[in-house]
C-alpha cells in the first residue's frame, strides 16, 4: 500500500498557500497515512440547517476535501487534481456537533483517483453518510 509523501501539517500548510478560502480556519486535517487522511470539522452554527441537523452541503464539502487531502498526500503538490464525481448517501441525521471524515484511497493511478469517505460523528454508533468519488490528477509536464 502507497505510503503518503506528504504529512498532514504539509498537506494542511500546502492547502492554506493555494486555496484557503476552503479551510477558513476550521476543518483540521488530522491524520494521513497509507491511502487514508481523517479530517474533522468542528461543529458551527453556520453549517446547521432548519431543524437542528448539519447541512448536506456542509457534509459533502467536508468530504470533498477529505478526498482532495488524501490524494495530495499521495501525489504531492498538485493544485488542479479536480473532482469528476461526487455521490453521497445521508445514512442519518447528524446532530449538531463535530464532524469526521475517514477518507480511503480505492484506486490511485496516474490521471484518475477513486475513493470512499465515511462520515461520523463521536458518540453516535456507525455513519451518518457515505460517499465515493472519483478525482481527474492532470498529467505531470
Amino acid at each position: 500500500m502507497p505510503e503518503p509523501i506528504m504529512t498532514a501539517a504539509e498537506v494542511g500548510a500546502y492547502l492554506d498557500d493555494v486555496f484557503p478560502q476552503v479551510r477558513e480556519g476550521s476543518t483540521i486535517i488530522e491524520a494521513v497515512g497509507p491511502m487514508t487522511a481523517t479530517l474533522r470539522l468542528p461543529f458551527m452554527e453556520r453549517n446547521l440547517r432548519p431543524g437542528g441537523t448539519l447541512s448536506g452541503p456542509s457534509m459533502m464539502a467536508l468530504a470533498d476535501y477529505a478526498m482532495y487531502a488524501v490524494i495530495l498526500a499521495h501525489i504531492g503538490k498538485v493544485a488542479l487534481a479536480v473532482t469528476t464525481n461526487l455521490n453521497i448517501n445521508f445514512l442519518r441525521k447528524p446532530e449538531p456537533a463535530d464532524i469526521v471524515a475517514e477518507a480511503r484511497l480505492l484506486k490511485l493511478g496516474r490521471r484518475l483517483a477513486v475513493g470512499e469517505v465515511t462520515i461520523t460523528q463521536a458518540g453516535l454508533d456507525g455513519p451518518v453518510a457515505h460517499v465515493t468519488s472519483t478525482y481527474s490528477i492532470p498529467p505531470r509536464n
